[in-house]
């Protein structure tokens, strides 16, 4: 009788928390897989945050090398996004330390990525991909207005739809000041938009 050894599952069909367990043992496989899933959103914060391309790419390079390099003190239990998004802010602030953000790259160009965020609540009617694309970078330029704190907050919840909880992880603060900090960004970001949204829905 031929005992048959039980099948591995690829790492395309684990969850996070399995692939951080393996690739912790040194597999290649589902460090690649982890890095596949995760380094796209790794890369987008980054320019969200920072609006200078080439700066956004080597943050989220560094970010996902700190990443798998201290993968080991990671609790595979927990998300992997709020302690990645954490690395990546971490990252930013070296930057910014070490030298001047260039400003040449504007967040407004990125315009693909505004399409998640939607001002439902100011009541705008737009119709054509001509005015949504505007409208689009209208709200980059206004999160451009924002102070820090805001526009980090609207950031990982309007754009990267992280929890309340993996914000308040990232961020290091308690929930009820991610909704607080989050409310006021929307109010904010609302009293900036106003007069130009209802300008193009005209």
């Amino acid at each position: 009788m031929v005992l048959l050894k039980p099948a591995i599952p690829s790492a395309e069909r684990l969850n996070d928390g399995d692939l951080v367990v393996r690739a912790c043992r040194g597999d290649d496989d589902a460090q690649n897989e982890l890095a596949r899933r995760h380094r796209r959103s790794a890369f987008f914060l980054a320019l969200q945050l920072l609006g200078n391309r080439d700066d956004a790419l080597d943050v989220a390079q560094d970010a996902m090398l700190r990443f798998f390099s201290t993968l080991h003190r990671f609790d595979p239990r927990r998300p992997v996004r709020p302690w990645l998004f954490k690395i990546v802010r971490n990252r930013i602030h070296d930057l910014r330390r070490r030298r001047r953000v260039r400003k040449h790259d504007s967040i407004d160009q990125v315009d693909e990525d505004g399409r998640r965020f939607e001002l439902t609540d100011l009541s705008v009617d737009l119709e054509g991909d001509a005015a949504r694309a505007q409208l689009r970078r209208l709200i980059w330029q206004a999160l451009k207005e924002l102070s820090h704190n805001q526009r980090e907050i609207m950031v990982l919840r309007d754009y990267q739809d992280l929890s309340y909880a993996e914000i308040a992880s990232t961020l290091g603060i308690p929930i009820g000041t991610v909704m607080s900090r989050l409310h006021a960004a929307r109010k904010r970001l609302r009293q900036i938009l106003q007069d130009d949204l209802r300008a193009l829905a005209r």
